[in-house]
């Protein structure tokens, strides 16, 4: 059987273990780590919520390799040479209102 997962708060920092020092949210991240937080209902963030703007704020374009850009570029490219003529705009039907029977 395996291990459940350990809470974030569990667990030591993996910076701190590597002998890194920790990194500090940028203006961005923070705002929205603040964000996050006022959907959430709590007044400021907690960790959670800065690991996931941490997550949500490094830019994909870092995390590519150079050779699998090349790759990346031919696909979509004959993605959207095969995709453009099928294009179609589908709309939304009107939703109507739910009546029972025998209640007015």
């Amino acid at each position: 059987m395996a291990k459940a997962a350990r809470a974030p708060w569990k667990r030591p920092n993996p910076r701190k273990r590597a002998g890194k020092t920790s990194k500090h949210l940028s203006p961005e991240q923070k705002s929205a780590a603040k964000a996050r937080a006022r959907r959430a209902g709590r007044p400021y963030p907690n960790l959670v919520d800065n690991m996931a703007s941490l997550t949500k704020g490094k830019s994909k374009k870092a995390a590519r390799k150079p050779a699998r850009k090349a790759a990346s570029r031919r696909k979509r490219a004959s993605r959207s040479a095969r995709t453009t003529s099928r294009k179609r705009t589908v709309r939304a039907e009107p939703k109507t209102p739910h009546v029972t029977p025998g209640r007015v």
